[in-house]
């Protein structure tokens, strides 16, 4: 079967700096008609910061952030929207270092996420990074977060109890416990 829906018609309903609302008439695979409102998104990246601390345990580098929509603070792992025509690589790179201050010297692309399928073209590129060394952060105006650090163990641990629920860091946390325990691999490439 075909399930493919065919656009017939598209209007621009909202023009922001950021987003765009569509709204399209289309044809569904019984050629009936429908009609879909979407956000255009230009994309993400994030990344899964790995650090070992001096006593030479494995943690993650996560951020604090207010987050207005859902009028509450979330834990997150750093991340961006693309600029135009930015490779995503490009993107999480400059985050890290605006966001922690860490750069890193190996970065590993894991795949991509659509977030949101039913409402938004939005697509977030996964990336592990490590050799971390620490420098200052330079956030953009009119960002506020807090950085720290976590066991992998205890971020799957607020994954399971509800203290997670953003929805990349979720998927990031299977990606990350999925490489530790062996059952996906990542190819390194020097910085």
């Amino acid at each position: 079967m075909d399930l493919t829906e065919r656009q017939l018609a598209s209007e621009a309903v909202y023009q922001g700096n950021f987003l765009q609302v569509r709204r399209d008439r289309i044809a569904l695979p019984d050629n009936s008609t429908a009609t879909r409102e979407y956000i255009v998104h230009p994309g993400a990246a994030v990344v899964v910061p790995l650090l070992y601390d001096d006593a030479g345990v494995l943690r993650v580098v996560l951020e604090r952030q207010f987050r207005y929509p859902l009028g509450r603070v979330l834990i997150e792992f750093p991340a961006g929207k693309l600029d135009a025509g930015e490779d995503s690589l490009v993107c999480v790179q400059r985050e890290l270092r605006e966001e922690t201050g860490y750069t890193a010297t190996e970065w590993a692309y894991a795949g991509c996420m659509h977030p949101t399928i039913a409402y938004s073209t939005e697509h977030i590129d996964i990336w592990f990074a490590r050799g971390l060394q620490a420098g200052p952060a330079r956030l953009d105006a009119g960002e506020f977060l807090e950085v720290f650090t976590a066991t992998p163990q205890e971020l799957l641990q607020w994954c399971a109890n509800g203290q997670v629920s953003d929805g990349k860091t979720l998927s990031c946390t299977l990606w990350l416990q999925n490489v530790l325990q062996g059952n996906w691999t990542l190819d390194w490439k020097a910085a």
